[in-house]
């Protein structure tokens, strides 16, 4: 009996030891260093960075996913790489170049497939998300936007070339391919609601935005602000706006608005526009705090030095600061206390508190853009 209680007693110091030696990553996040292809692991509550971890090729465009278990992350590159990182152990657990200019991507709701959009050759290809082995290979014809995952282990995805959207149903032995045509001329990006229902791409080619209603049986595009307009006078577009840095605020979603100095308010169900906000330059992200009180805008250069914060109740600006050089990119701690601000060209990740706006603490990063926290495993769309 005693033998079996000292036994007993030893196993507990083993368990006990194994659990010390986890990492809990739900407070973890990555950034992406754009100009070193590396990217940096870091913590939210200490609001410090943890690890480097370099090899990653050309992240002058990239994002990332991840996996279900906030383990790993899937990094997509400009240069087509596709890198699985194992963040526990702080290290690349496999990577594949897999096209010649890639674009994005997304992973099935169950986690087992990791899709890449690509620019060249076009075109969709899917990965085991283990093993990091080719599934699956959609040639489009075309460079390939705008693609997120939505239930049911589907993908959707759009081509700038031809305005057609796809619907990759992976569900079954074989992939299924639903194509819709007549999207739009030059879709540019997309987004999905968090319930995968309202799928939207936003229009470089003409004005306005198209919809499609994935709960259909048979989706048919939607019109959404046609002639909106790029304003009175034409202006450049410095930096194409980001779609899936969109906001849904209560009941209405807030997307910037392309050539314009606004962001512009639609409806969520009816698509109908019901307002615009004026903003300091052409706005690149419009993103909403996770209780939907505010959205956060950045803008493309020669502005991109500003933020400006908008109250959702009034759609007026209450908030403007200078962060500093190239504010790149913005990321809501899950429940919205604090905001991370990437800015490129001081080197530097700020943090502030999203009521007081104060800014709490400074973190070094080489050339920061995407910031991504874990958070993000369990969220459609992103």
């Amino acid at each position: 009996m005693k033998r079996m209680t000292l036994g007993l007693a030893a196993a507990l110091m083993l368990a006990a030891a194994a659990r010390a030696d986890t990492t809990a990553t739900g407070d973890l996040g990555l950034v992406i260093e754009r100009t070193t292809g590396s990217v940096l692991l870091v913590d939210q509550s200490d609001r410090a960075a943890l690890a480097r971890i370099e090899g990653l090729g050309d992240l002058s465009h990239a994002s990332l996913v991840y996996s279900p278990d906030e383990r790993f992350a899937y990094v997509f590159g400009r240069d087509g790489g596709l890198t699985k990182i194992d963040i526990v152990k702080r290290e690349i657990a496999g990577r594949v170049v897999q096209a010649g200019n890639a674009i994005g991507g997304a992973i099935s709701d169950d986690g087992e497939l990791v899709a890449v959009s690509n620019y060249e050759p076009g075109g969709v290809r899917v990965f085991d998300a283990d093993t990091l082995d080719m599934v699956a290979d959609f040639p489009t014809g075309s460079k390939t936007i705008g693609l997120v995952d939505v239930p049911g282990r589907k993908f959707v995805f759009t081509m700038w070339d031809s305005g057609e959207t796809w619907i990759a149903d992976m569900s079954g032995a074989e992939p299924r391919i639903t194509k819709i045509p007549d999207m739009g001329k030059n879709p540019y990006d997309a987004l999905v609601t968090a319930n995968g229902r309202t799928y939207i791409t936003g229009l470089f080619g003409e004005d306005g935005l198209t919809a499609l209603d994935l709960w259909e049986q048979d989706p048919q595009p939607i019109r959404v602000l046609p002639g909106y307009g790029r304003g009175e006078q034409k202006m450049p577009v410095y930096k194409m706006p980001h779609l899936e840095g969109w906001a849904l605020a209560g009941d209405e979603f807030v997307l910037p608005a392309v050539g314009h100095h606004e962001v512009l308010w639609v409806d969520a169900r009816s698509l109908k526009e019901t307002g615009r906000t004026r903003t300091h330059g052409q706005p690149v992200f419009a993103m909403a705090r996770p209780d939907g009180r505010q959205v956060w805008v950045n803008f493309a250069h020669p502005e991109n030095d500003t933020v400006q914060v908008i109250d959702t109740l009034t759609k007026q600006v209450i908030h403007e600061f200078k962060p500093g050089p190239a504010v790149l990119h913005m990321e809501f701690t899950p429940r919205g206390h604090e905001v991370w601000i990437s800015v490129r060209d001081a080197g530097k990740i700020m943090i502030y508190d999203t009521h007081s706006f104060e800014k709490l603490r400074e973190i070094d990063a080489d050339s920061p853009s995407g910031i991504f926290f874990t958070a993000r495993a369990h969220r459609t769309g992103l």
